[in-house]
């Protein structure tokens, strides 16, 4: 069922002139809509304008960029990471960059759509239904052809627990001879050590090279996607022509990373004691998929859906990427629902089941 609305959908929207609380989306911290983040995010487009409609190498450069750059590094751990206007475009960068005649792709189960070429009817690759088929399939690669890389891509946050916390399908593989392409979209900002995301963790698996990359609109609320790797990779993705094609995330966006730093962690905070409350209320938690210290929770339950909409409740459900896709429906906990807000979800579930 679609609905249309005239404004973000923040904890509560409104159907039909009537309100309905919301758990749903990926406004994980809830920043949107929270007038501290918002004041400093107009403070900053008072600054660098609304947008930034220039090439990156052009010859008059915003110095803020590589100042944002800089701090997602360190956030995250890695080398050296760049920036792009949506974390799309930066799966796309990695993809397009990889697809060599060097390389030899692999896709793992549930790997997001934005890594995969966009004319699926040009590119036949698919994900293998699980890790153990993908694990076959590039060691027998491996066996056979030694000039040619293997890259995996895969998604950190799939919302089956597959990945992320433990990555147990990822330790099968033969990591060394392995470049990882890895989308934490759902990760950076909220898990990891300060929000830092998975790159720590993947790193410590030692793969042959390991790239990241994201969307920061679901964890840090920005328009904005970035790429983490290596400072020799990350120079690689610079020098290509669809970087330097395309306009950057707008620069008050990427300032307000910077400055917002207390504003993000005090929200994760607050998110991590609503995930609590929900899960030390929900008796049958045993009906969700999630994961340790994410926001979402998954079900296949239509009905649920129905109910939960009855009682003035509206969660995420459709079909994703496309119509052809299963229906996917989640609960997802934010940092600006109150706890009478999850305590009021959690009764209803439990009267549910």
């Amino acid at each position: 069922m679609t609905f249309y609305i005239d404004g973000f959908p923040g904890r509560e929207i409104e159907l039909d002139r009537k309100k309905y609380l919301y758990f749903g989306g990926t406004s994980y911290l809830g920043l949107q809509t929270d007038e501290a983040f918002q004041d400093i995010f107009i403070s900053n487009i008072r600054k660098y304008g609304t947008n930034y409609g220039a090439s990156r190498k052009s010859n008059i450069r915003l110095s803020i960029y590589e100042k944002a750059e800089q701090h997602l590094s360190r956030l995250v751990g890695s080398e050296a990471c760049i920036s792009l206007s949506s974390g799309y475009l930066a799966g796309q960068l990695i993809r397009q960059s990889l697809d060599t005649k060097a390389n030899r792709l692999f896709y793992a189960p549930n790997t997001h759509s934005a890594l995969y070429s966009p004319n699926r009817g040009i590119s036949k690759l698919k994900p293998y239904i699980t890790f153990t088929a993908l694990n076959i399939a590039v060691r027998d690669y491996l066996e056979t052809d030694q000039e040619t890389t293997p890259v995996v891509f895969l998604d950190a946050i799939d919302f089956s627990g597959s990945n992320y916390p433990d990555f147990e399908g990822l330790k099968m593989l033969p990591l060394e001879n392995i470049i990882l392409v890895v989308d934490d979209s759902h990760g950076i900002g909220i898990v990891g050590n300060n929000g830092g995301g998975v790159f720590r963790n993947i790193q410590d698996l030692n793969p042959k090279e390991l790239i990241v990359c994201c969307s920061l609109g679901k964890g840090f609320g920005i328009q904005a996607g970035t790429i983490f790797g290596s400072r020799i990779r990350m120079e690689q993705l610079v020098d290509t022509p669809f970087f330097g094609g395309a306009s950057p995330a707008a620069p008050a966006a990427m300032a307000s990373i910077i400055d917002a730093s207390e504003i993000f962690k005090e929200k994760r905070t607050v998110l991590k004691n609503n995930i609590g409350l929900f899960r030390s209320n929900i008796k049958a938690l045993d009906k969700f998929k999630f994961m340790e210290e994410h926001p979402a929770f998954s079900f296949n339950d239509e009905d649920l859906t129905k109910y939960l909409k009855d009682q003035k409740v509206v969660v995420t459900s459709f079909r994703y990427p496309d119509e052809d896709s299963t229906l996917m429906s989640r609960i997802v906990i934010s940092a600006h629902h109150t706890r009478e807000d999850i305590l009021l979800l959690c009764n209803l579930i439990n009267s549910y089941f």
